[in-house]
Parts: C-alpha cells; structure tokens; sequence
C-alpha cells in the first residue's frame, strides 16, 4: 500500500474550484496461458488467486487529496460452494465497464481485474491503455459499470489500482532478453538487499519495480551501479507473486512480473546513508489549461486532530486493501499562504537500502493511423507468419491461441499489442528485442518485430524438415524391421529356417564338437552358450558373448599338423634357402633327431643373433618348411603395449586377444612356428613392460597354461616352437635372455657372400627386373669387386641392392638402345588397358583428386609383360662395373700400407658385425728436459673406452720403467691418442691391448709388424681377459688383409669352433698376458738400443744453453 496517503495535503491551491476526474480501468493487454505454471503468491488484496492493481490513468489536477477507500469484508464461502472458482468465469464477471464520458469520480466498489488479460467489453466503450503506458479512453456508461446488474457484495470489493504516475521505482536488471507489456515473466532474485527490499514493498503495498535489461547478456547482478550498462527503455511492471527458492546453500527469489508499460531510465538515485539527510526533490510549478497556476503537491506537519483519522484508516487498512484516490479540492489557497515543504515520494524509504532506485518517464507511443497500408500490411504479414509457425510447432500454437482469445475486438485493429507479442514469442538477438520494446513509432516496430518473427519461421522450417526427415528414416526403418519379422515368422513356421539365435548356438555347439577342449575350457564355453541363448540379440552383452565364443571355437583345441622328422629332407630345405649358418642348421637337426626318436617335441625358445642382413628372419620360414610347420611372424619391435602380448580385457570396447592367440587361430594348429622378430627392440610405456609379459609366454615351464586376458581360459603353448632374433643382447632383459637358447651368427666372409650373389641374390634381382630370359651375365669378378670394393658390411643385404641396381641399368639401357620402335607401348597394353589409357587422356581432373570416372580409367590387367629379343647381349664385368654403380666406396683393404710407430689395428663389434679399430698416438711436442707429460683423447670415445685408455697408458708407463728404466719417454712427452672415425661412437674394453701397443711403439719408436690385427680387455697388471663376438671379429681381420689375429687365451674355444673357411688364411695367436702379445708384435725389437732411446733429446742442457734454450721458449 501507500504509505502516507492518509496524511492530509491541506495547503494546496485552496482558491482553486473543486473539479473531478473519472478513473477508468485499464484493461490488461495479453490474456494469461492457460497452461501457465502456478506459484506460491504473496497476496496484496484479498483475493487470494490475483495480485491488486491499481488505475491506469491520473489525470492532472489542481489539488490533491487522499483518503482512504474502504473495501468490504468478502463474507465466506458456503459449504457447498467451492473456495476457487474457474479463471476464465471469474474473469469474464469481473470485467465491467468503469469508463465515463466527461467528469466522474472513480467507484470504488467496482471490481479491478487481474493483470491477466481478459476480453474488452464488446461496445468498445472501454479501451485499455494501461497495459502499453498509454492514456486511458472513457466510454460511455454509468457508473455501476455501463448499466449492468450490479454485483453482489462479497464481489464487489475494490483492489488497488495501477498508478499512472509513479516516478521513483526500484529498478531490477535481467538479462538475455527485455520484458514486454503484456507478457509474464520469471525472474530470480540472488542479491540479498534486493530480496529484503522487495519483501518490504509488498508488505507496504506497493509490488512495482522498473525492468531494465543489461548490456552485457553475461551480467549476473542484482542491481544498477551504472545507468550505462543498461538500456535505457525498460518496463514498468507489477510484482505478481513470489517464490523463495535455494541456489546450493544461496537463498534465493524467484518473482513473476507482469508488465504494464514503457517507461525510460532519467537518473540513478544514490542510496541515503544513516546521518544523512535527503536532498530534497525541487519542486515544479504547472500550468492548467485554463491559465491558472497550480502548486506542487505537498505535505506538511500533521496536526493533532488528524492523528485521529489516521488510526483509524489504518484499522480500515487491515481489512482490504487501499486505493490512492485522487481529487482536485475546491478550496482555495491564497499565494501568500503556500509553504514550502518536501516533496513526498512512496519509494523514499528503499533510498535506505543498498538498491537500485531510479526515476523515471513514461513512454507513450507515437500517434498512428491503424488504417495505414504500410500498418496494415505489416500487420498482415506477422499474422500470417504467425499462424504458419503455429501449424509446424505446438508450442508457439498455443501461445498465438491465448493471444488470439484475449482480443474481443480484430487483432489488426490494436497493431502495437501485436508487435509485443511477435517480439515477445519469437527468439531473437537481445539487441533486436530490445529495438522493438525501444521502438515507439508503431510501424517502425512491427517491421522490427516482423523481421523477429520472420527468422523464427525460418527456424521453424527447417526444424521441421529435419523432424520430418528423422521421423521418415525411423518410419522406414520400423517398416523394414516389421516386415523382416514378419518374414522371419513365415519362415519358422513353413520349417524353412530357424531363429538366428538358435541357428547361431547351433553353430557353436557343432564347431566345439569338433575340437579337442579341455575340461575347464568346455566348461567356460557351456556356461558362455548358456548364456548367449536367454540373451535378447539387441542386448550389448550379445555380441560380447557371441565374439567371445568365436574366438574360443577358432582356436585350435588338440589340433596338430603331421611333422616331418626327415634329417635328409630338413638338410635339403636348409640349404635351398641359406647358405652357410652351420650353427643353426645343425641345432634344428638336432630338434628334429630328437623329435624323431621321441615321436614327439616340445615347443624350444631359439634366439638368433646378429648383425643385419645375415639371414635371422628368412632362417626361420626356412625351419618351418622343413618341419611342416605352420608360420607366423610378428615383430616386438618399439611395442609398448602389454595387450599386444596378453590380449585386452572383454570390459573394453573392441577387446581383441593377444598375437599369440591371434596366430594360433591363423594358422589352425597347436604346433607353429612363431617368430618374434627384433626383441632386443622391445620398448616400455605406460600401458606396461611388454618385455615382462613375455617372461610368461617365453617360458617353457609356464607356457603350457598361458593365460590370456581377453580369454581368460589356460592355452598350451608348449607345443609352440618359438624363434626370436636380435641384433645384440645388452639390450635384452636378463630374466627373459636365459629362458632362451642363444645362436650367434656371424657375418658372412667373402667367399660366402660369392656363394649367396650367385646362388640366390643375382637370379632374384634378374627376374626383378623383367630380365629372366634375357641375356645379361654378371660376371664373377665383377661380383668379387661389388664384395671388396662396395659392400664390405657383415651381412648380405647391401649386396643385394647393389645387384638389383645393376639389373636396372641393364634393362634402362637395353630399352635406350632397342628404342620404342621395338618395345613399344601399343604392344604391352591389353585391350582394356587401351581404353582405360583413352578414357585418362579425355580426363582433365588434377591428380590430387580422384576423378568421377575412374571406373573407366581402371582395369585389371592393363599390361603385359616385353620380351627382350634374343639379340640383346649384355655382360657386366669388373672394368664396366663403375658404369652401373658408380666409383668404388672402398679403395683400399687396409688404412696403412706401412704402419708408422705408434700405430695398431686392433678388433671391434659392433650392430653391423666386426670391423677394424685403429689406434693412433702421435707426440704432440718436441721432447726436452723440461716439457711436461700429458695425455689426449679422441674419436668419439664413451666412458668404458675412456677407462681403457686411462689403462693401457698406465699399464704402458710401468712396463717401460721395468724393462726399459733408463727410457724416460712418457715422463716428459706429451701424447695424443685417436681412435678414426670421429663420428662412430666407440665402448667396449676389448681394445686395451691395442691402445698399450699403440702407446709402447711410439715410447720405443718401433713399428709393429705387419699384419697383425689384436683384439683383448687389458688389466693394469697385464692379464688379457676373455671378449666377445670373436667369429665377427675375424671375419673382419681377414677382409682387412690381417694375416695373424691375437685373441686371449679364453677365447681359444671359440676360435676353435670357427668354420674352417674363415680361419683360412689367418693365424691364430691366444695371449693371457702382455708380455705375449709384446713378444709377438716387436719380434726383432733391439732391447739396449730402446732402453738409450730420447737419452739426447731429454739430457740437462749445459747452463748456457738452458738460459738460451728459455729465451727462445719465451
């Protein structure tokens, strides 16, 4: 309510006539949807369903006055009435018609209706204009509401009306989109001086606020700290209920405002702290039309005998609610009477609180002519839209109905109520919102409004084309799913075809009868059978278990394949395919002797090492050939993933077993042949340690119940002969080396690699080449010379490709001298290839894209094969051999000729198999009797390496200063040792014997002798310890020219297992200590003339000449 209405204006304008205003109800623009949810409502009047409101329209008076109206107890109900009667009913007795023609008072027994729109009276006489923030028509009437029956007492109580002047309002921002007149609204409330505040205008009666949306649709506030962040034209509008709500531990408000109409933001009011005092409003002077003066409307001290009057309006208070009733007082006020005094506002008391109050202006639209075209049209066209939304989505159906049932009168004939509502409706940008609610010409904004409204439509089209499209797929699809049912059905009952699922276990059940399972996995599999037939086919769990049970009846359960145990069959195969590898031909034939005794084996791990190129892989389809064996390979090579080797879980999405089970169901029987290709490079991630997993798998007492993960039943893999191959062990964990039985295999030596080209490599690479029947020989020197002079690595695959090469520019070369004439493309292309060959021509599609015709441009076999004609004659020999492959990359065997002092060659491994490791030392400065010894190391040396050197130099000192005391060579010399090749990493110890001979012949200045290639780790006391990868090492010395080899005694039997063709030609040499090997590389070394050796060049110089001899130093 408003406060302060009892108090009396008494000093205003006395000398002024008495004149009375009529007040007529405004009648409310949009009816309320039916389907509108309901809310817990703070009642403002007695009614309990509707909020109060109070009159639309105050017209200027002279003189003011308030007084309070009394309303009339609503008697209660009778016990056979209901409590709450229909809305639509209640509405349509409540509206009258309170409009008068020219002066009339306001009747305060006449019911005020809901802001819920209803119907206007179908006369016309009463117009609405509250609901826009226009002014109010009076038609013609009496006043018991247009000469209807007047109601009867308990529905004839008065509610307040809706000021039409109302200055100051609590302003409240939202966001997203404006409020329009006419159009409910929820909002939600957070801030909790704006909660209070509005609980304390309902409390006073006064449930209006000012709506004002922000222009950051980010904005979360509860209050204004700026005029500027929010647009200027809001709405004014009516608290209709409240709501308390909870946002987590937050108390909250959910409102439902009604808006009544426009209204423009002039100013923000700054809240007044507690101690100041109000800045009093200047009051303004207006003029009546008739020239007289009016006085502001004031109030002044209220005097005693009031004080009465108002008591008792406010017990009148507590029984209904209060009307503003406003008339012009015939009594007069003298100029000189008039006292200035404050300005009463009804809003005053929220400048206490931390709140947004704000004044404002009300909004009026500008006059239009409702028979306008352009009005017209516009109108039209929204209509039609509209109603064309309405038919594609129910929603909107609805909303248009509500619309449409509100308005008594054409809906054309009120143009700005329905632009509200198109804007309202339609789900626009929040700028195109608000231009609309800002637009207050009339055609301006429906053409606002149309455009809104428009892209709904548009909107709508499409998503009831999309609706469509979806529902005729689904239509479709149900259809075809009937019919096939449908079919399914007939064809059960004419016997010609069971159920897909019956059949499916069927299945299974006659692929399991066939194999040999173990007790425990045939139990798995009755209980998965079991369950896959009460499983519907459109569960999930039916494909995981059908899966499930393809895979364990595809393993092959006590199948095996008939070995072949022939000791003369496997020798044969063995050789076809390799030449040499004599160690692994002999343990296969032992597997195979010992198979054939037994009747039986049981699956070995063999591990092949060594370097690339040499057979490790084709070695073991070989072996599979000649046991009759099924083969699989797969390669661990940088694998990271522990269900590579254990197979996935079924929880996963897409499980699959293990490589293992995967090669078991591949090739069908128990017994294959698996090949792990490169397990040295096995890797490690976060998925697990692969290398790990195969500690199971590679076991042979743990393989004859594997577990997989996604079979989860035990598999016996012992009947599995396992083969792996590596380059080098370092790499290899130690748990999973000693479950295998290691096979090194060297390097091939140049005679063997002679046997490979022309038994194998040169026949292979020909046919490559389309040179099979052709007549090109490479001849034997020239592959001796590709051997020494281009492919000196230990393995054979380098070789390959340098065969290959020739082969190639044979043919290139047959082709440029035979010229097209001869080997024309008419003759190698079939019919078919002709035509798809005229169908690319015609085709100008980049090659980046596949063209539509490429149907036409393919076929299956568009060529044929040439064949070089009998009088090509082509033989490749030693002198045109540069001419095919370029100049030699070898030029020579050996570095040295003639080693220098200082000098040894010494014997490395590496990946690639062995190779010859120099050692150099040099003296870096003259030696004197006052230089300084020192020690420099490079070639790319690692830290094992660096340690040796360290060694050998220590180890060379002491043995010059027992055999030779008085050489003082290395207490003044200042050395530096290189290892060649920079750019090759080097480790390994095996070359201390070589750096301590390197070291000796520059202290002795002795050459070694020539041909003499060492290898052996030394110790500073002089043993030679026991190295490794000697077979490669020798092959090396050998292709080196290296006549003698030292190893150390350890190693003797491994020379002696060497092949005979490698030791040919080589002389063996075990040493166990230095003195052996020293004995060996300076046979002819005179003893007393190294012992006086640098005796000259480190002699004390005379005193004369040490002082010369440091001048010139300096």
């Amino acid at each position: 309510m408003l406060y302060g209405q009892n108090l009396p204006w008494r000093s205003l304008l006395r000398n002024v006539p008495r004149r009375s205003y009529s007040i007529s109800c405004g009648i409310p623009v949009n009816a309320r949807p039916r389907s509108a949810l309901s809310y817990p409502t703070v009642s403002l009047g007695p009614s309990p369903r509707r909020p109060s409101r109070f009159p639309a329209v105050l017209a200027t008076s002279n003189n003011f006055s308030t007084s309070p109206a009394r309303r009339k107890e609503k008697p209660p109900p009778a016990e056979d009435e209901p409590v709450e009667k229909d809305a639509e009913q209640e509405e349509a007795k409540e509206v009258t018609d309170l409009s008068r023609e020219g002066e009339g008072v306001v009747d305060s027994k006449s019911r005020i209706p809901d802001p819920s729109p209803v119907p206007s009276p179908a006369d016309g006489k009463a117009t609405s204009s509250a609901g826009n923030g226009g002014g109010a028509e009076s038609g013609g009437g009496s006043s018991d509401g247009g000469g209807r029956k007047r109601k009867s007492p308990e529905r004839g109580l008065t509610r307040p009306q809706i000021p039409e002047v109302y200055p100051q309002v609590m302003a409240i921002p939202i966001a997203q989109r404006p409020l329009f007149p006419g159009f409910y609204k929820a909002v939600t409330i957070t801030d909790p001086n704006v909660i209070a505040a509005l609980q304390e205008m309902l409390k006073r009666g006064q449930p209006y606020i000012g709506a004002f949306m922000f222009k950051n649709p980010e904005s979360k506030l509860d209050v204004i700290n700026d005029p500027s962040e929010v647009h200027e034209i809001g709405t004014f509008c009516q608290v209709t209920s409240v709501l308390p709500s909870h946002q987590g531990e937050q108390k909250t408000m959910q409102a439902v405002l009604y808006p009544h109409r426009r209204i423009k933001l002039s100013q923000l009011m700054p809240p007044v702290r507690p101690g100041e005092a109000e800045e009093p409003v200047q009051t303004q002077t207006q003029t009546d039309t008739e020239g007289s003066t009016t006085a502001p409307a004031t109030i002044e001290a209220e005097p005693a005998q009031v004080v009465e009057q108002n008591k008792n309006a406010e017990g009148q208070e507590k029984q209904g609610d209060v009307v503003a009733s406003f008339e012009e007082n015939t009594t007069s006020v003298e100029p000189t009477q008039t006292k200035q005094v404050t300005q009463y506002e009804p809003t005053s008391f929220l400048r206490s609180w931390p709140v947004s109050v704000v004044r404002v202006e009300n909004l009026a639209d500008e006059p239009y002519d409702k028979r306008d075209p352009n009005i017209r049209a516009l109108s039209s066209e929204i209509i039609n839209t509209c109603k064309e939304i309405g038919s594609m989505n129910p929603l909107f159906r609805d909303q248009i109905s509500s619309f449409a049932m509100s308005q008594a009168s054409n809906i054309t004939d009120e143009p700005a109520r329905l632009a509200d509502f198109a804007a309202a409706i339609a789900g626009g940008e929040q700028d195109e919102a608000q231009g609309v609610l800002s637009a207050l010409n009339v055609e301006d904004r429906l053409g606002k409004a149309f455009s809104m409204i428009k892209r709904e439509h548009m909107n709508a089209q499409l998503s009831s084309k999309i609706s469509k499209d979806v529902e005729s797929k689904i239509q479709k699809r149900q259809r075809e799913y009937w019919l096939m049912e449908q079919m399914k059905g007939i064809r059960r009952e004419l016997g010609l075809e069971s159920d897909g699922k019956d059949k499916l276990v069927e299945k299974f059940k006659e692929k399991a009868n066939k194999l040999a399972m173990p007790d425990a996995v045939k139990k798995v599999f009755d209980e998965e059978v079991n369950k896959l037939a009460h499983l519907e086919p459109a569960a999930s769990e039916f494909n995981v278990t059908r899966n499930y049970l393809d895979w364990l009846t595809q393993i092959p359960w006590g199948q095996r394949s008939a070995e072949n145990f022939g000791i003369q069959n496997a020798m044969k195969v063995l050789d076809e395919d390799h030449y040499g590898l004599k160690d692994v031909k002999d343990r296969i034939l032992e597997f195979i002797a010992v198979g054939k005794l037994r009747g039986t084996v049981e699956g070995k791990i063999l591990c092949m090492v060594g370097p690339p190129g040499v057979g490790k892989t084709s070695i073991g389809k070989s072996i599979a050939r000649a046991l009759n064996r099924q083969y699989y390979r797969f390669s661990v090579g940088g694998l990271t993933d522990v269900a590579e080797i254990k197979g996935h879980r079924r929880t996963y999405v897409g499980a699959l077993p293990g490589r293992i089970i995967q090669a078991l169901k591949k090739c069908q029987t128990e017994n294959p042949l698996v090949l792990i290709d490169e397990v040295d490079k096995i890797g490690r991630g976060h998925q697990g340690d692969p290398s790990s997993a195969l500690l199971e798998l590679l076991d042979p007492e743990q393989n004859n119940s594997f577990l997989d993960h996604y079979m989860d039943v035990p598999v016996d893999l012992s009947k599995v002969l396992f083969v792996c191959t590596a380059n080098m062990t370092d790499t290899i964990p130690r748990p999973l080396l000693d479950r295998m039985e290691m096979i090194q295999l060297s390097g091939y030596v140049a005679d063997e690699k002679m046997a490979i080209a022309e038994r194998y490599l040169a026949p292979s690479a020909k046919e490559l080449s389309g040179l099979k029947d052709a007549d090109v020989q490479l001849e034997k020197e020239a592959i001796a010379e590709l051997i020494n002079k281009y492919c000196r690595e230990s393995g054979v695959r380098n070789l390959k490709k340098q065969i290959e090469k020739v082969y190639r520019k044979s043919a290139l070369k047959i082709i440029q001298d035979l010229g097209e004439d001869v080997l024309g493309e008419d003759k190698a292309l079939t019919e078919e290839g002709k035509a798809a060959l005229d169908e690319s021509k015609k085709d100008q599609t980049d090659t980046k894209h596949t063209p539509e015709s490429i149907e036409r441009e393919t076929t299956e076999k568009p060529r044929i094969a040439l064949k070089v004609p009998d009088t090509v004659h082509v033989s490749i020999t030693k002198d045109n051999l540069k001419d095919y492959v370029g100049p030699p990359v070898f030029t020579s065997d050996r570095l040295y000729d003639t080693s220098p002092p200082g000098v040894a060659m010494g014997l490395a491994w590496t990946q690639m198999g062995g190779a010859a490791l120099y050692v150099e030392t040099i003296l870096e400065a003259s030696l004197s009797h006052s230089s300084r010894p020192g020690l420099e190391r490079t070639g790319n040396l690692k830290q094992v390496m660096k340690e040796s050197t360290s060694i050998a130099y220590s180890f060379a000192k002491g043995l010059m200063a027992r055999q030779f005391p008085h050489n003082k060579f290395f207490e003044k010399a200042r050395i530096h040792l290189h290892c060649p090749e920079g750019a090759v990493q080097k480790d390994g110890p095996s070359a201390g014997i070589t750096m301590a001979t390197s070291l000796l012949s520059l202290a002795l200045n002795q050459p070694i002798r020539e041909g003499i290639a060492m290898t052996g780790e030394l110790t500073v006391t002089g043993k030679v310890l026991r190295i490794g990868g000697l077979r490669d090492k020798c092959v090396a010395a050998k292709r080196a020219g290296s006549n003698m080899v030292l190893f150390p005694k350890d190693n003797l039997s491994d020379w002696l297992e060497l092949p005979e063709n490698i030791k040919e030609g080589l002389e063996g040499k075990p040493v166990d200590w230095y003195s052996d090997v020293f004995d060996l590389v300076f046979p002819d070394l005179d003893k007393q003339r190294a012992n006086g050796l640098w005796k000259k060049e480190l002699a004390k110089p005379k005193k004369g000449e040490e002082d010369g001899q440091d001048d010139a130093e300096d």
